[in-house]
């Protein structure tokens, strides 16, 4: 299963600044058994209307929950969530 997230940061957040230390909380997701890949993108094209960071966790379906309770997650929540325009999360089976 993919679980993705695509998020948007809030205006004056730099975008460039978040890819590193986003890129450092989801790779620590890996110690999660079921999880199997993380990507952390960022987009390409600098628009109004895009999303700017899209993460990508490559994952067994049954590791959602340890996902969902995972201290990667919760960090990622409480650090990040407040400066979040906007974001949305898709899951999809290969």
């Amino acid at each position: 299963m993919k679980h993705l997230i695509i998020a948007k940061w809030s205006e004056g957040v730099d975008k460039k600044a978040m890819i590193a230390p986003v890129k450092e909380i989801f790779d620590r997701t890996l110690e999660i058994p079921g999880i199997h890949a993380v990507s952390v993108v960022p987009c390409c094209i600098d628009r109004p209307n895009r999303y700017d960071i899209l993460i990508e966790i490559d994952m067994d379906p049954e590791a959602l929950a340890a996902y969902d309770a995972s201290a990667p997650h919760k960090e990622w929540k409480d650090r990040y969530g407040n400066l979040l325009a906007a974001k949305a999360i898709f899951d999809r089976q290969d």
